[in-house]
C-alpha cells in the first residue's frame, strides 16, 4: 500500500522515526532546541545553503511533545536510531489504548488482538535531493514479528492515517520551505537549504 507522505508530516515530528510518551515539552531543552530549528525553517530565517542538524534526542523530544497533542495514551519509550540514509524508530505501543484515547471504538475481535503493550519498530530509508524527497518504509516489526501485507495496511489505515492523512510512502514529494535535501546520518537528520 502506497500512501502520500508530505513534508509537513516529516517536519511535524519525524513521526516514522519515533513514538510518543507524555512529558512536559516546555521544560525539555531538547524539545526547545528542535522547535527553534524548525522555526528557523518555517519562518525562513535559515540562511541559504545552510545546514541544520536535528539530533536523534531532539527528534525524540519533539515527537513526544508534538504527538502528545494527537495521541494521549498508548505509546511510550521512544527511541530513534539513525544510520546513513536510513533510520528506525521504536516504542512500546498499545494500539487499543491509542484508539480509545482518540474516542474510536473497536469491535470485540480486533480489541482482543490489539489489547496490551507491545514493542513496535519501524525502519525507513530516505532518498532526497534537488528539493524533493522519497521515504521508503523498509520494515515494520510488532512484538518481534515482521508486519506486512493486510496487517500492515490495517495498521497504516487505522493508526497512521488518522494522525497524518497526507502520508506518502515510496513516492517522491516536493520539499517545502526552500529545503534542498534531507539526509539521515548517524549523528542526526541534516536539512540543507537551497542556495
Amino acid at each position: 500500500m502506497l500512501r502520500r507522505f508530505t513534508a509537513s508530516w516529516l517536519l511535524s515530528g519525524f513521526s516514522l522515526l519515533a513514538a510518543v510518551a507524555p512529558i512536559a515539552a516546555a521544560a525539555d531543552p531538547l524539545y526547545e532546541s528542535a522547535r527553534a530549528k524548525l522555526d528557523s525553517l518555517w519562518y525562513a530565517t535559515a540562511a541559504p545553503g545552510s545546514e541544520i542538524l536535528f539530533t536523534p534526542r531532539e527528534i525524540e523530544a519533539w515527537t513526544v511533545a508534538k504527538a502528545k497533542e494527537q495521541v494521549s495514551e498508548g505509546l511510550r519509550q521512544p527511541k530513534v536510531t539513525l544510520e546513513t540514509g536510513s533510520g528506525s524508530g521504536a516504542a512500546l505501543v498499545d494500539f487499543l489504548k491509542m484508539r480509545q484515547a482518540r474516542g474510536k471504538s473497536t469491535n470485540a475481535v480486533m480489541a482482543r488482538m490489539l489489547e496490551g503493550e507491545r514493542p513496535l519498530k519501524v525502519d525507513v530509508r530516505i532518498s532526497s535531493g534537488g528539493g524533493r524527497c522519497t521515504v521508503y518504509l523498509t520494515r515494520v516489526e510488532l512484538s518481534g514479528a515482521v508486519v506486512s501485507g493486510a496487517a500492515l495496511d490495517y495498521l497504516i489505515k487505522t493508526f497512521l492515517l488518522p494522525l497524518y492523512p497526507d502520508v506518502t510512502l515510496g513516492e517522491p514529494f516536493d520539499l517545502p520551505l526552500n529545503i534542498e535535501r534531507i539526509e539521515l546520518l548517524p549523528e542526526g537528520v541534516r536539512v540543507t537549504m537551497k542556495k
